[in-house]
């Protein structure tokens, strides 16, 4: 069974800075229909895996990330019917952490946990670090650029893709073509 690592923040909801509002929790246009179509057509187990510095730089109290994490599970089951499990970094920058991305530490806890180790793996995310995770991992990377100009310095990208659409018809793509071979 194939995981779909997700980032959260500016991959599946809105970005905001440092959430710590959930009645500002949005789904991004498309994000749902792709994960949950990914995971009738293919499989695909979905682990969210995301950052929340702004609880180690004071930014945000563990229970306002707790209220955000709670609305987001809310609005994904209304959207697709699946509970998503998620996995956060409360850490800043300097603490060294190993759960912390671009480490893959946070993705190979949730393998573990979900008795996903060894499986294929795909991370998506719309930040460096969360590509730099996902290839640190093993996984194949997805960028999520929604318009913004790949960074030079992308570390180990497998595809870039525009909007969830492009993330489907890619992966798609990538598993027929497997199948196949």
């Amino acid at each position: 069974m194939p995981v779909l690592f997700l980032d959260r923040d500016g991959t599946l909801i809105d970005d905001v800075g440092y959430p710590n509002d959930p009645a500002a929790v949005r789904l991004i246009p498309g994000a749902a229909e792709a994960v949950k179509g990914l995971y009738d057509r293919f499989g695909y187990t979905p682990v969210v895996v995301s950052n929340q510095s702004g609880v180690a730089r004071g930014l945000i109290t563990h229970e306002q990330m707790w209220a955000v994490h709670e609305r987001f599970v809310e609005v994904f089951r209304e959207a697709t019917g699946l509970t998503v499990p998620a996995y956060y970094c409360p850490h800043g920058t300097d603490e060294g952490c190993e759960c912390r991305k671009p480490k893959p530490g946070l993705l190979h806890r949730a393998a573990i946990d979900l008795g996903l180790a060894g499986q294929p793996a795909v991370m998506i995310g719309d930040k460096p670090s969360d590509v730099a995770a996902g290839a640190a991992y093993g996984a194949k990377t997805v960028w999520l650029a929604f318009g913004r100009t790949v960074p030079a310095d992308l570390p180990g990208v497998d595809y870039v893709a525009e909007t969830w659409g492009d993330v489907t018809d890619r992966l798609t793509s990538s598993r027929s073509a497997s199948r196949r071979g």
